[in-house]
Parts: C-alpha cells; sequence; structure tokens
C-alpha cells in the first residue's frame, strides 16, 4: 500500500519516502511514490513466465530477480486466483486459464491500440508523418491506431481497414507469424494492387527471411501507387511480434534518402513501445548507428542487409522452397 502522510508540525502533510524514484511534480516537489515492491515482483514473475514458461521455481526467482521464497509465496497466490499452475509431479510452473479472460477483456478495450497512441504521436510530430499500427487477424493485417499529423495529408489507411499480408508492412507481421499461416498464404493467388505488388511466392518466401534478419522492411508503391513505407515490429512480453508500427508519406516526400534517415526513428519508436508492453531488452535494442549514413551512400534501396536492429535467429528458407 501507498505510504501514509506525515504531517510536518505546520498543519501540512509531506508524503513519506518510498522504496522507487519519484518524478518531478509542477514547481520541482517530489511526486509520491505509489509502487508496491511486492506486486512489482509478481508482475515480473508473470512476464517471465509468458516468456520462458512452463519452467521450474528457480528459474523464474532468477528471472524475476527475486529469491525463491518471496517466489514461491507469490506463485501461490496468483495459483489461489487462477493466474499460475504448478504441475506438481514435475516442478514446473506456468500461466493459469485466468489470463484468457483478461486478456480477450483487453483487446475488446482496445488496451494495444490505446497504449501506442502516445508513441503514433510522438513519431508523427517528429517525423511530420503520418504514423500508423497494424495487427495480424488470421490471415489479413488490420490497422488499428493511426495519428494524422496534418489533416491536409493523405491517410493511406483508416482504423478497421483489412488487408493481404503478403504486400506493404503487413509483410512485416506475415515474416513473423507461424509457419503454418506462411504456408497457407503463400499457396494462395496473391492479388496484385499496383505494378510494383509483389505475387510470387518463392520471391516473398525469401524476403520473408531477409525481413527477419534487417529487424525493418521499406516498402514503395506496392499497396497503392505513390506511397512510401518504413515499418519495424512491435513484441510483446513473451518477445513475439504482435504489430507493426510504421510511417507512410507520398513518395515525393519519400525520395531517398529520407526513408533511411527515418528508419532509426521508427525502430527507436517501436522498440519503446515494446518495451511498454514487456519484451525483453535484448528484444527491442536498436542498433542504428550507421542507419542514416548508409542510407545516405546506399540512396535508400530497401534489400540490402544492413542490420538497424539484433539479427532474429535464421529459420532458414520457408519449408515449401526448401
Amino acid at each position: 500500500m501507498a505510504q501514509p502522510s506525515r504531517t510536518n508540525g505546520k498543519g501540512r502533510s509531506r508524503p513519506r519516502a518510498g522504496n522507487g524514484s519519484h518524478e518531478q511534480a509542477d514547481g520541482g516537489t517530489p511526486a509520491r511514490d505509489y509502487s508496491i515492491a511486492a506486486v512489482g515482483r509478481a508482475l515480473d514473475l508473470l512476464e517471465a513466465l509468458s516468456r520462458i514458461g512452463p519452467a521450474p521455481l528457480a528459474a523464474l526467482a532468477s528471472q524475476a530477480r527475486c529469491t525463491r521464497t518471496a517466489g514461491f509465496r507469490l506463485l501461490r497466490t496468483l495459483e489461489a486466483r487462477g493466474f499460475a499452475i504448478q504441475d506438481e509431479a514435475r516442478g514446473m510452473w506456468r500461466l493459469g486459464a485466468r489470463w484468457g479472460v483478461l486478456g480477450r477483456a483487453a483487446v475488446e478495450q482496445g488496451a494495444l491500440a490505446a497504449t501506442a497512441m502516445p508513441f503514433l504521436t510522438a513519431l508523427g510530430k517528429t517525423s511530420g508523418e503520418n504514423a500508423y499500427l497494424r495487427v495480424r487477424d488470421g490471415l489479413e493485417s488490420e490497422t488499428i491506431a493511426i495519428f494524422q499529423t496534418d489533416p491536409g495529408l493523405r491517410v493511406y489507411s483508416e482504423v478497421g481497414k483489412r488487408q493481404p499480408l503478403h504486400a506493404g508492412s503487413s509483410r512485416l507481421l506475415l515474416a513473423h507469424a507461424p509457419e503454418a499461416v506462411q504456408t497457407q498464404v503463400l499457396a494462395q493467388r496473391l492479388p496484385r494492387f499496383t505494378p510494383a505488388t509483389r505475387t510470387d511466392s518463392a520471391w516473398i518466401a525469401a524476403d520473408l527471411q531477409r525481413i527477419r534478419t534487417r529487424g525493418y522492411l521499406l516498402t514503395t508503391d506496392e499497396v497503392i501507387a505513390g506511397a512510401a513505407t518504413v515499418a519495424a515490429p512491435v513484441r510483446d512480453a513473451s518477445g513475439q511480434v504482435v504489430a507493426v508500427l510504421s510511417l507512410s508519406a507520398p513518395t515525393m516526400r519519400m525520395r531517398p534518402p529520407r526513408p533511411r534517415t527515418l528508419l532509426p526513428l521508427v525502430l527507436d519508436t517501436a522498440a519503446k513501445l515494446s518495451r511498454i508492453l514487456g519484451a525483453p531488452i535484448a528484444e527491442t535494442a536498436v542498433r542504428h548507428a550507421d542507419t542514416g549514413r548508409k542510407g545516405s551512400a546506399a540512396g535508400g534501396s530497401g534489400q540490402d542487409a544492413m542490420a538497424a536492429a539484433p539479427a532474429l535467429a535464421s529459420a532458414g528458407p520457408h519449408s515449401i522452397f526448401r
């Protein structure tokens, strides 16, 4: 619980010091710290479970940076409420089914879009371009949030709009989808939106590997003629890609090297949003020291192997082309 205030002898109250850092309120007065250490440790355990579970107590306690005794007591409390389950025969802990209810409620309440909007807003204002957030829903992507920098700027999507996964920034979502989804998409007759739309399944399968290696995607004219996009992945606490964050603008304002110049900003914003969602720091670290310089020299090509983000484990070519 939050620490009660003490009276300072002059009839005014002052907050008791807490355990965490204090943000500065107006006037430079330290803001009251409402953090609760036990709740923080419980959440650390749950995030560890989402990343490495099922797992033994020792591994979870190590991940959550708490003692085994504290971890055990917290897990037992969570177990009593249905948020954790222990396999006593194997000594392994896993997430409980209760999280399914909360997860569905979060989706219904637009939690991801609401969380992302401050980041989209900052990205849009800094870049001067419209910012978008898309998620995968089955074999399609859906736009769930947009920040429009200027009402006069053309918007290339709207909230709720769906499109196939093989073209534009949605291909980044396909690159991180389960292999069964990739196989199903690549087995279809893929629609062509513009002359630049890629519909060759073999080329797309190879590009999915390139996207996973690079950690970003630059596209031009693939869905809408005259539109260029800079896109980066957003990850959750399990390290999985749950959304794609992108900037889109007319190609007349996105001539090389501008897409490369904007790339570090998009990657950094996606990494910050990922960290808010609980993604491991190793998954969100962005190495973009060379991005601007290489982009200027390379003229903005979107298909080179420059690593602006950590390379992910290579899965090799898609199985249907091996």
